[in-house]
């Protein structure tokens, strides 16, 4: 009997809407978007689904309209990955995935976050590395600004080669804790320099790596230079398509960039960001689908994306009638912080108007077509197959769900979809690895060319993790004396006593400190030979 070919696996994520989701938090079902309860109610509603992980996206200022802070908007969203760690505690296998904006932080300082929580959660964290398009949010920033797109990416490329250099600064083992010998931690660990065109330092990492290496690696961006960052840096890219012809140009566009930088299709996962309206019958989830495209985009929502994007007082106008016939302003301030600025105005209107004109489209219509996701909408059934055929037929390999309601929007998904895939056996019954690497099917974290292994050669390099006692590169550091190198003799009333050179006198070098080994003080020496305080 011929080969039967096994299905690709539907992988499936959840995000908690909040950032640019106008208007989801008026619906009289939905429950708060910033209170802990409905965090950890959506996020252990997808574990009981065996979702791969949990998203939360971030904004760092709030969008304002004529002025004003743009009142359709959630406000008030705590930062991520401090809700991140507190779920951490209140699930078992979910992955934990955040924004972390690239062109505001410094990889040090948001390695150290993205290593605390991969330890704190036990492998399951990941960082979404995106970059600023715009002034505005600049604005709230010390440096202020922001860098052409080319840059933005080279600066988020080297970001991300920084960060893992130094969650790759401790090796397996480093982590000691050998009360035997008293070492706590391996001499060369968390030792790191990078020398780079955006960033240059050196010093000790203070976390050690999680289970799974590294934390995954995401990125959203569809332009062409987010599309080869990539290829070249991310394992999960997300996109936004409202049509499957788009989607798989998209896809195979992104999978074939990766053999440049010897990475193969498996190795990078594309997940748009989709909505699914279930109900009993097709009919009924298309009236339900109508009415929250109509909620979610009021005539004040549809009036004030139109206003963001012709850059005039169009509040006359009927949010229900045609588009306006004037041109739009080049130079307005109605909208800041709105993504449609990044095409310019004169071309996002050019492509309105023609969409307008060949379906007849009002301008709420409109807004519902340009500002929607892909919509799955039917039966329980329809909708598993409709997403099963999308993974299938390399329109994606599978989805981040945003839920139209806050926080019980993907109980039905979850109680009567994700049944019929796993009947399918396109998604897991139920977990089987520990990490968000074991949910997504990738590779273990890559390690840098300078990263032998334990007990392997130290690779050349000029940015590498150095072996502890490397002594032919310049320390970035003033090296530390070292305990057993000069020992101080302590008295038991915690006086250091005098400094006792071993060597000197012929005799090899203490273990260890001679008052340690009568338990009489803790051992240890400052920088430049100074009793630690």
């Amino acid at each position: 009997m011929p080969a039967t070919t096994r299905k690709k696996q539907v992988h499936l994520a959840a995000q908690l809407p909040g950032i640019h989701n106008v208007t989801v938090w008026s619906d009289p079902r939905s429950e708060s978007q910033i209170s802990i309860d409905s965090f950890i109610r959506l996020a252990q509603t997808i574990e009981r689904g065996k979702f791969d992980f949990f998203f939360l996206a971030e904004g760092l200022r709030l969008r304002e309209h004529k002025g004003q802070v743009y009142d359709l908007d959630i406000a008030g969203r705590p930062e991520n990955l401090t809700v991140l760690s507190a779920l951490a505690a209140v699930t078992s296998h979910l992955g934990l995935a955040a924004t972390v904006n690239a062109t505001f932080n410094e990889p040090y300082e948001v390695a150290r976050r993205f290593a605390t929580l991969d330890r704190l959660s036990g492998g399951r964290a990941a960082w979404n590395v995106v970059t600023s398009y715009d002034a505005f949010t600049g604005e709230n920033f010390r440096r202020g600004g922001f860098l052409p797109e080319a840059d933005r990416y080279t600066r988020a490329a080297e970001f991300v080669t920084t960060a893992r250099e130094l969650w790759d600064s401790w090796g397996q083992g480093d982590l000691k804790a050998d009360a035997a010998t008293g070492e706590f931690t391996a001499a060369g660990a968390g030792r790191f320099a990078h020398r780079g065109q955006h960033f240059d330092i050196s010093g000790r990492f203070t976390t050690p790596s999680g289970p799974q290496g590294h934390p995954v690696i995401i990125q959203s961006g569809e332009s062409d230079a987010g599309r080869e960052f990539a290829a070249s840096d991310a394992e999960v890219i997300f996109s936004k398509h409202n049509r499957i012809d788009v989607a798989r140009d998209f896809y195979r566009d992104v999978k074939r960039r990766l053999a440049a930088y010897g990475r193969s299709p498996e190795d990078l996962l594309i997940l748009p960001t989709a909505n699914a309206v279930v109900a009993d019958t097709d009919e009924e989830a298309a009236a339900y689908a109508e009415e929250i495209s109509r909620e979610l985009v009021s005539p004040q929502t549809a009036i004030a994306h139109l206003e963001a994007v012709w850059g005039r007082d169009l509040s006359a106008y009927d949010p229900d009638g045609p588009l306006p016939d004037i041109e739009p302003e080049d130079e307005a301030h109605f909208l800041k912080g709105h993504s449609v600025f990044r095409k310019g105005r004169a071309e996002t209107a050019r492509q309105w108007r023609k969409l307008a004109e060949e379906r007849n489209f009002s301008i709420r219509e409109l807004v519902i077509e340009v500002g929607g996701r892909q919509t799955f909408v039917g039966s329980p059934q329809t909708v598993a197959d409709a997403i099963d055929d999308y993974v299938q037929t390399e329109g994606a390999d599978g989805f981040v769900l945003v839920p139209h309601l806050t926080p019980g929007g993907l109980d039905d998904f979850v109680d009567r979809v994700v049944p019929i895939l796993q009947e399918k056996g396109v998604h897991r019954d139920d977990y089987t690895g520990t990490t968000l690497r074991d949910h997504l099917g990738l590779s273990a974290a890559p390690r840098p060319a300078g990263w032998g292994g334990p007990g392997q050669p130290w690779a050349t390099g000029t940015t590498r993790r150095r072996p502890p006692h490397d002594r032919h590169v310049r320390r970035p550091e003033r090296r530390v004396r070292r305990p057993e190198r000069h020992a101080r003799r302590h008295r038991p009333d915690g006086h250091p006593g005098r400094l006792r050179h071993p060597r000197r006198r012929g005799r090899p070098a203490a273990p260890g400190c001679r008052a340690r080994r009568r338990g009489l003080a803790p051992c240890g020496l400052a920088r430049g030979g100074r009793p630690a305080r």
